[in-house]
């Protein structure tokens, strides 16, 4: 990987408190010339699902040479690994509990390395706070061209596999979940725009309404669900000039199935 410089950061931290703040610091005490860019710190707390979908619909986006680091991390002070993957160009950061879980799974030219600690000259990190003292000083230094990935760890055929299984695709069917709720209370699943090639009149089944797919929110009427194919290539339900969230009372987690053609 040629280092671009730019490093994107991921969290459940939220925007209460320093903590996104000082992991910067440390970023840019290290690589004062560094691009930091925020991702998403409203990830529910300790759900790395939601983490791992958006960092892995979104580093096609960013130059090659780009560090992701993404921190959703109920085991900190634990025992858990710290997972390094090198892709496309790209390095992904995130500790070993699932969140990069479908990324490697999805793209089998992934290389997945362990971080190893130990050779990196640290101070002895905190038990509660890895993302500045373990996370954004190895960030810093594979953005800056400091060492390489297989400087500071080591491959690995072992890590977490993802919480969420994938989409299940079979004759005029396709079934997923809801994976993450957007601002607007639109309800983004986890199938792939490619799973409905087979279906010539999809149409979701959620919460026991039947909705159409459209091309985008305009085409339905205000008050109406509608269903399409969002700008990250993934299935979303929405509600014209509304929340498809509050309306349906689905939350993440929530099933979904896409038939061919309305059923009775």
């Amino acid at each position: 990987m040629q280092p671009s410089g730019i490093v994107t950061i991921t969290t459940d931290f939220g925007h209460k408190g320093p903590f996104v703040a000082v992991m910067k610091g440390v970023i840019l005490d290290r690589f004062p010339a560094a691009k930091i860019i925020d991702l998403a710190h409203d990830i529910p707390a300790q759900w790395p699902p939601e983490a791992g979908f958006w960092v892995s619909r979104s580093w096609r986006w960013f130059p090659q040479g780009t560090v992701h680091l993404a921190i959703v991390d109920p085991g900190v002070g634990t025992e858990r690994d710290i997972l390094v993957v090198d892709l496309g160009g790209h390095i992904f950061m995130a500790p070993d509990n699932g969140l990069l879980g479908q990324l490697i799974a999805s793209h089998e030219e992934a290389r997945v390395l362990q971080l190893e600690v130990d050779r990196l000259d640290l101070p002895a990190p905190s038990a509660t706070f890895h993302g500045r003292d373990i996370f954004a000083p190895v960030a810093a230094g594979l953005a800056a061209g400091q060492f390489k990935a297989d400087d500071v760890a080591v491959a690995t055929t072992e890590w977490t596999p993802g919480w969420i299984e994938e989409p299940e695709a079979t004759a005029g069917r396709v079934a997923g979940v809801i994976v993450t709720i957007d601002t607007f209370g639109n309800l983004i699943s986890n199938i792939d725009e490619s799973l409905l090639a087979e279906l010539a009149e999809p149409v979701i089944n959620i919460a026991g309404q039947q909705v159409p797919m459209l091309r985008t929110y305009g085409l339905a009427q205000p008050g109406d669900y509608l269903a399409l194919v969002n700008s990250f290539g993934v299935v979303e339900v929405a509600r014209a000039e509304g929340s498809a969230a509050d309306g349906l009372g689905c939350a993440r987690g929530a099933p979904l199935v896409i038939r061919d053609g309305y059923s009775l």
